[in-house]
Formats: structure tokens, sequence, C-alpha cells
């Protein structure tokens, strides 16, 4: 399974996970190791331009609640 929004593309984004010590040693040069930022990601069924069989979709929770909103208001 991808970690990939299908609606909007979000995936999984690289950064630095920074370990914040407040001593004499540590003050000028934080230790940083590499980490990984990964979507919030659920498997729903949609039903796509009107039709009547829902498809498999795996969508970002910002998409999501799009979703939801767009169905409770119709």
């Amino acid at each position: 399974m991808s970690k990939v929004c299908e609606i909007c593309g979000k995936s999984t984004v690289a950064g630095n996970r920074i370990q914040h010590k407040h001593s004499v040693g540590w003050r000028y040069k934080a230790p940083k190791t590499k980490r990984e930022f990964k979507p919030n990601l659920r498997k729903i069924e949609v039903l796509v331009n009107g039709s009547d069989t829902p498809v498999k979709m795996t969508v970002c929770m910002k998409c999501y609640k799009k979703l939801k909103g767009e169905q409770e208001e119709n």
C-alpha cells in the first residue's frame, strides 16, 4: 500500500529530529537525526461522478473531512 493520498497527492516527507538539551555543552549545536513525517491516511469508499458503484480510495484526513462535509450538505 502506498503512503499517498489519491485526491491531493500528500505523501511522506523527510525532516530532522532535533534533540534540545539546555546545558552548556549543547548550547551551540543540537544533534539532528533524519526522520519521516507520514500522512494520516484512511481507506474509504467514494461514489465518483455520480456512479452507482463505490470506489475504494486512500485519502488523507483533510480530504476525508472535505468529502464528509460535502456529503452532509447533500
